[in-house]
């Protein structure tokens, strides 16, 4: 079990994504050679499976991602049960080739402020694939900038979304880690997944859940600030 100010190693390299730091930077180098013109980014979504399925379109959603002074990451608890938020509350996390430090004082004030919503909670973050995969991305296109991880457990989003209020500062970026469908025939998929795109571009998710996309929780959280902001939504890739 990894402990808390600890350096949190990589769980994934070399499975879901290449160990080697040259094959992995060439990569996400490819994946971010995508342009848009879609004005200011405050909020993206990203999925999060082994790179070589996901990073295309993560790539999509990586390279709208403005200049900032922290990166704060949201997304699903696979493989540990817990109520609230997780607070990945490390030094850093080490991905091949790079360190990508952790705001850990924006973390304490969280648990400070929020004490019933946000904790580090032993073990959540330890193999959690969900928010690593974006960290190749994050160390490439906003080098030396720090995270903020957050893996959301047994919450909703009303109440994710206070958390996110909480921690979320002007200069931010929130990166949003979710899936779509799972384990559906590719048509059914297709037709399931545009529903959920729809849903998201038009910043009404309150109906979404599991079946619908994994991060359901943090997309609900999300697009409830969006829509309170007076943000819009834009579908980059599917």
């Amino acid at each position: 079990m990894i402990e808390r100010g600890a350096i949190r190693p990589s769980a994934l390299a070399g499975r879901w994504y290449p160990s080697d730091a040259a094959t992995l930077r060439a990569a996400v180098g490819r994946y971010l050679d995508v342009r848009h013109a879609i004005g200011h980014v405050a909020f993206v979504v990203a999925p999060h499976a082994g790179i070589m399925y996901s990073g295309p379109t993560a790539g999509h959603a990586w390279a709208v991602v403005p200049a900032a002074r922290r990166i704060v990451m949201v997304g699903p608890a696979h493989r540990v049960a817990f109520s609230g938020v997780a607070l990945g509350d490390y030094a850093a996390y080490r991905i091949p080739g790079a360190e990508v430090e952790v705001d850990r004082d924006a973390l304490a004030a969280l648990e400070a402020a929020l004490p019933s919503l946000a904790r580090f909670v032993p073990g959540a973050h330890d193999a959690e694939h969900c928010l690593e995969i974006q960290l190749p991305f994050a160390a490439m296109r906003l080098p030396g900038v720090p995270v903020v991880p957050l893996l959301a457990g047994g919450i909703g989003a009303a109440d994710l979304a206070t958390v996110l209020v909480q921690v979320l500062r002007p200069d931010d970026v929130l990166v949003v880690s979710s899936d779509l469908s799972h384990f559906h025939p590719q048509e059914d998929a297709r037709r399931r997944d545009l529903a959920t795109l729809q849903s998201i571009v038009d910043l009404t998710t309150d109906h979404l859940r599991g079946d619908d996309a994994c991060g359901y929780r943090g997309i609900g959280a999300c697009t409830a600030l969006a829509h309170e902001r007076g943000y819009r939504g834009v579908l980059l890739d599917y």
